[in-house]
């Protein structure tokens, strides 16, 4: 092979090597800052791995939130009307979280099975839901409108 022929593909592999990497690199980054959606229902059914960062959407279950008096720890259940999944978080709820609404909560599942949250959302008005809650809402086959513990009778 001639001379400059070889420093050619010398240019041309080092340049395919390199964004090769780049590449490589860059998807690396982004698979570790990805948060997958769960619903109720599969965290409870174990489809999430200990430590895995994740995001749960449902409704905040009726009669379930406890908020400590000395601090700012909080503990509710979401629900999909399917399955329940306890979640516990320390800070400040957003001011439109309340009981029977929907939200949407980032964090992980510890070696023990308790979901620690990191952040929490909630709906900002009443006739707004997350596509995702909605979504895995109608995929249980319930919502808080033809749910029995949340439906008013029609008069």
């Amino acid at each position: 092979m001639k001379p400059h022929r070889q420093k050619r593909l010398g240019i041309v592999l080092f340049i395919a090597v390199s964004l090769s990497l780049a590449i490589g690199l860059t998807l690396f980054a982004l698979s570790q800052n990805i948060d997958l959606f769960y619903t109720p229902t599969q965290v409870a059914q174990g489809e999430v791995a200990a430590g895995q960062r994740i995001r749960i959407g449902g409704m905040v279950k009726e009669g379930s939130l406890y908020s400590a008096d000395d601090s700012l720890m909080v503990q509710f259940a979401t629900t999909d009307y399917v399955n329940d999944v306890m979640i516990h978080y320390e800070g400040i709820l957003p001011d439109l979280f309340r009981e029977g609404q929907g939200i949407v909560v980032e964090g992980s599942v510890d070696a023990a099975g308790v979901f620690r949250a990191s952040r929490v959302l909630a709906k900002h008005d009443e006739n707004y839901m997350s596509q995702e809650v909605k979504a895995a809402l109608d995929a249980a086959g319930a919502s808080a409108t033809n749910h029995p513990l949340t439906s008013q009778p029609e008069s």
